[in-house]
């Protein structure tokens, strides 16, 4: 009566099965997939069908089957096994196919109940005996292996010739979630009908891809940031890829795994890992709009000018660490770069750099660390650490390199602070400088220490923001003169020219020590101003910047066509003066014109937004150029930009401190700053307007 009551359940659970093919098109999916086997010339002992599985779907249709497919997968699969030879079969679509063992099912889950009990918190070291069924896993990549090859499946026969098991597909192995090699591949098989020992049809073996990569918790990064120390111990957990899942995981991004946990034993060692089924990017939510009423006030108040709210939002950034006003250009360039760390598969990540050149590293380095507080991902380089990636020997068994992934490589879509470039070393320098000027992180695997033949050559993107500085008044000379001196009459420490030149933005930012600042700061903080820009100023706080900078992070803008006039213009006009600027300068203007435009909270870059570009790109190009010689302007053009007639510095000449000319008090001189703006503004106009005319002629 048990056997019929379970031959009737397994009949109902197959009936079920059927249904939800059906209903999801698996059996379409099927009928596809079953086409590649058709070839006549193509004869495998073993057939692998991958099955995407809704499981919420599945307990729809049938709450039993999903009840397996969730707590007992091998069962599961075993039912969908026999499904798929029997449609196979019914079909006619593998004519070659003979007994059920030859087909290999794989569930592909699409997701997991929302429920606690199906989701691991990496935090909690989840390590133990517990069953072996799928969970949800989210995690940060901080290493993987290269493609290594596995066994999927392997054909075996009895040794005996007279068994019926000595021919025919009788005894087949495949691989199963969490199994080692052994498992699949050994000697030491017996017959199940004579016990005779079994022998490998090597010709049948059927090789598979496998790729280990490691996952951490995504808030062990904070580690690496500027936050308080952590008491807690964060290790990482490794997940096996196989097949179609290689590959598609990054060095420092976020992903959604669902696996099956297992112990893996290799005397006299066991070790606790993942056996992934099916991986999706993840995004952790954030901030979708501007809560702070300050800010939305702020908006609100400033909508006369397309300048005033990144200029007060600017002027009153960093107060905790220096005072309103000091340093502006530098805190504007700061924003710029965080709310420009968005970037996709679909959307390009926009590159912009900083390097601040100071007589007073001291406070810009202070005014950094609090500034990578506001990234999505900050991460502060230390000399101990790698600036791009670094090489092991697996710890798995599977023969070949651990690729750990750099500072550069953890810092995705975020900001990776280097403090002072004076007290790097000449290699960290050269790696520095290749990862500034190809973007990539290129790791030699050197194939005879890690089992290979040949060696092999793996980049990965790298896609976050840099800053540094350089102290400018730094007594001792780590780099010869030659290799540090300048072009013009900036001085650049102890940084290397060409370091300077792959950076985005330089801006130069001096001090008086002997006013102290920061004294002066502090006493200004307990003594109120008495006329301040607005009313909401006093009262922006780190939680406002926090929302502000992750709203206009993830907002999407467009070009308007009098910004691409502005930029395309410029950057033809500056080429006839400048032969040896490269594309990659256009690509800098869009970026921070866009930037400009998400920090104003605004979704269409205006032409407003692209001459703030012109200015910070020629503010640039003069320190790392250096200013020539040049016709001045008149007396009474107060702005007023000239064209350089000399190739190689800035196409334009401009007056010093071009983003704020004044001290924003009040309205006032918020009123002149945007005068004289709209002046240098003109300007550019019409030097884009002659440069093309004299193109024309």
């Amino acid at each position: 009566m048990m056997e019929a009551a379970e031959m009737s359940e397994l009949l109902e659970m197959k009936e079920a099965t059927i249904a939800y093919l059906d209903r999801s098109g698996g059996l379409e999916r099927l009928v596809r997939d079953c086409e590649a086997f058709r070839d006549s010339q193509h004869s495998e002992a073993i057939y692998r069908l991958c099955v995407c599985v809704d499981p919420l779907e599945m307990l729809e249709v049938d709450a039993r089957l999903g009840d397996w497919l969730l707590h007992r997968p091998l069962e599961a699969t075993a039912i969908f096994q026999s499904v798929c030879f029997l449609a196979i079969k019914t079909l006619s679509l593998i004519k070659k196919i003979h007994t059920k063992n030859q087909v290999n099912v794989v569930l592909r889950l699409v997701h997991l109940p929302p429920l606690p009990g199906y989701s691991l918190d990496l935090r909690e070291f989840p390590r133990w005996y517990g069953p072996m069924r799928p969970f949800l896993v989210e995690g940060l990549v901080i290493a993987m292996t290269r493609v290594t090859k596995y066994t999927q499946g392997a054909r075996f026969l009895c040794t005996k010739a007279t068994c019926p098991c000595s021919t025919g597909f009788h005894h087949i192995r495949v691989h199963a979630p969490g199994a080692t090699e052994s498992a699949t591949v050994r000697s030491d098989f017996t017959c199940k009908l004579c016990s005779s020992p079994l022998r490998e049809d090597v010709k049948s073996r059927v090789l598979g891809d496998k790729q280990l990569v490691e996952v951490i918790h995504a808030s062990a990064v904070d580690v690496l940031g500027v936050g308080p120390p952590c008491p807690l111990r964060y290790q990482a957990v490794t997940l096996f890829l196989r097949d179609e899942l290689c590959n598609t995981m990054k060095i420092g991004r976020l992903y959604r795994v669902v696996g099956s946990p297992a112990h893996v034993h290799q005397w006299p060692h066991v070790t606790w890992s993942i056996e992934a089924n099916s991986i999706q990017p993840w995004v952790p939510e954030g901030c979708g709009a501007v809560g702070s009423g300050n800010f939305q006030a702020l908006v609100a108040a400033t909508a006369c000018s397309p300048w005033r709210f990144s200029a007060i939002v600017s002027n009153t950034f960093g107060s905790p660490v220096v005072p309103p006003g000091l340093f502006n250009t530098l805190k504007l360039c700061l924003l710029l770069s965080l709310v420009q760390t968005e970037g996709g598969d679909s959307h390009p990540f926009r590159h912009l750099d900083v390097l601040a050149l100071t007589n007073d590293s001291l406070i810009i380095d202070r005014l950094m660390t609090y500034s990578l507080g506001f990234a999505s991902r900050g991460i502060r380089h230390q000399a101990t650490r790698d600036i791009v990636a670094s090489l092991s020997e697996d710890e798995h068994g599977a023969g070949t390199a651990n690729i750990h992934g750099g500072d550069a490589l953890l810092a995705n879509s975020g900001i990776l602070l280097l403090g002072d470039l004076a007290t790097y070393r000449k290699d960290k320098m050269d790696a520095l400088r290749s990862a500034l000027e190809t973007r990539t992180a290129t790791v030699f695997i050197p194939g005879k220490k890690y089992g290979e033949d040949a060696g092999q050559q793996l980049s990965f993107p790298i896609r976050c923001n840099f800053w540094a500085l350089s102290d400018v008044a730094t007594a001792t000379r780590k780099f010869p003169r030659g290799d540090s001196s300048v072009l013009g009459s900036v001085e650049k420490g102890l940084v290397p020219a060409h370091i300077v030149e792959a950076f985005s933005l330089v801006i130069q930012c001096h001090s008086d020590r002997f006013l102290h600042p920061l004294t002066a700061h502090t006493l200004r903080r307990v003594v109120p101003p008495r006329e301040p820009l607005l009313a909401a100023c006093d009262q922006f706080t780190a939680q406002d910047y926090l929302e502000l900078v992750a709203a206009a992070r993830g907002l999407r803008v467009e070009l308007s066509p009098q910004a691409e006039k502005m930029v395309h213009g410029y950057y033809a006009a500056s080429r006839r003066v400048r032969s040896a600027l490269s594309v990659a300068a256009l690509r800098l203007l869009v970026s921070v014109a866009e930037a400009h435009c998400k920090l104003s909270l605004r979704t269409r870059v205006l032409q407003e937004d692209a001459v703030v570009a012109v200015l910070l790109c020629e503010a640039s190009l003069t320190l790392k150029h250096g200013k020539m010689q040049h016709h001045h302007p008149p007396p009474n053009m107060h702005g007023a930009v000239c064209l350089n007639a000399v190739a190689g510095a800035s196409a334009l000449v401009l007056p010093p401190d071009a983003l704020f000319p004044c001290a924003l008090r009040d309205a006032e001189s918020l009123h002149r700053r945007d005068v004289a703006l709209q002046q240098l503004q003109q300007q550019l106009l019409q030097f884009v307007c002659s440069s093309s005319l004299g193109t024309e002629e």
